[in-house]
């Protein structure tokens, strides 16, 4: 039997003493409060609900139930001190002042394509609105300390891609970021900012008005507290969100020690396609988008690169499907399947139990919602990888 630490013992027996100012608060507030307490994130939150089924048990759990949970002195610690010291309902009230939604693991709502990744933040908070339509997305990112070539060049891929129907993900940042959420507004269409700070704490100041213009066609979103400041610590796991909502990300410019290339090592440990814009030799900040190219990045010269690797050439009628066409049964099930190696509907038909004539009808469906893509000789791979690393 693991033993509490006799600092720890006061709320052994009795558990955290429960406040009247909790009472009748909805579940969110427990994850809200949860993001606040330091070393708690997604493994820590993963094995709560494991063992405890709703965050508010785990909030007014004993120490000793906490340790039988699986956390350590030290995140004991810190939940009793931070639970001690806020209020729910304060918390709850800030983000309601700040004009933001909280989506959470257990929310339809939460984005799949992120979802999918390891370590997806267990909650989101976000100004604006995320719609069903924003999985099909690109992330468009590159240097702060942008050339005229890099905002020429992102300007023009970002527009002709969102064109096309695609929302644009990027990260709110000066230079590229900045340039590829203006491009995607200026030909109407979606684009998301994945903050390193709260979602009411712009930064850079300057794009205060772009990021106004973004929550109206689009969401800024943040794994952070309201109120967080856009601290340097932040940003490197900020960008795993910005490649995680996306089915790929481009680089467009950037120098070997650009934060652009944590976001591409970020999509290619989450499976997901990397795009470069290349640069001259000549550059120093284009030696980093260069190396990512000669280490097997997909080089870019026109939109149509993309479109045609990601199948995002067909964006409204695949939206026009998914809204009109009634989800198959057994399309979850297929996607578990499912990668970027082909696999025969025969194959697929032994793994699901699926008779050979449900598992056809269905990829048809599928396909129109491009979902999959029929590669010949009736092997299909997913377009984005279907398996789910957490479902609550």
């Amino acid at each position: 039997m693991s033993r509490v630490p006799a600092r720890l013992d006061r709320w052994a027996r009795f558990g955290y003493p429960c406040r009247k100012e909790r009472a009748g608060l909805d579940e969110v507030a427990f994850w809200v409060g949860f993001n606040l307490v330091p070393g708690i994130g997604p493994k820590r939150i993963r094995l709560l609900l494991d063992h405890f089924g709703e965050l508010s048990r785990a909030w007014e759990a004993s120490a000793w139930d906490l340790s039988a949970a699986g956390l350590d002195t030290r995140c004991i610690q810190a939940l009793q001190e931070t639970r001690a010291k806020i209020s729910l309902e304060r918390e709850m009230a800030r983000v309601e002042r700040a004009g933001a939604t909280i989506l959470t693991w257990r929310d339809a709502e939460y984005p799949r394509l992120l979802r999918n990744i390891a370590a997806s933040p267990p909650l989101l908070y976000v100004r604006g609105k995320i719609l069903p339509r924003d999985e099909l997305a690109l992330a468009v990112v590159g240097t702060r300390k942008a050339s005229t070539y890099g905002r020429e060049v992102a300007h023009l891929l970002a527009s002709e891609i969102a064109r096309c129907g695609v929302t644009i993900v990027s990260g709110l940042a000066r230079g590229i970021d900045g340039v590829a959420h203006r491009a995607a507004l200026s030909v109407g269409g979606r684009t998301i900012a994945v903050l390193g700070s709260g979602v009411d704490v712009i930064y850079p100041s300057e794009h205060r008005d772009l990021a106004e213009r973004i929550i109206q066609n689009g969401a800024l979103v943040s794994e952070y507290p309201i109120g967080a400041k856009p601290e340097a610590g932040n940003f490197p796991a900020r960008n795993r969100i910005i490649s995680g909502l996306a089915l790929g990300t481009l680089v467009v410019e950037a120098g070997r020690e650009s934060g652009a290339l944590l976001t591409a090592r970020h999509a290619l440990e989450q499976g997901r396609d990397v795009f470069a814009v290349p640069g001259s030799i000549l550059a120093a900040g284009s030696r980093g988008v260069n190396e990512l190219i000669r280490d097997g990045a997909k080089p870019v010269v026109c939109a149509d690169d993309i479109l045609q690797e990601l199948n995002l050439n067909m964006v409204e009628e695949f939206v026009q499907a998914r809204e009109t066409l009634p989800e198959a049964g057994g399309e979850a099930l297929l996607l578990q399947h499912m990668a970027a190696e082909p696999i025969h509907v025969d194959e697929l038909a032994r793994a699901t139990g699926m008779s050979i004539a449900d598992v056809n009808s269905t990829l048809v469906m599928m396909e129109l919602k491009g979902l999959v893509r029929h590669v010949g000789s009736m092997n299909y791979v997913a377009v984005r990888e279907g398996r789910q690393v957490y479902r609550p």
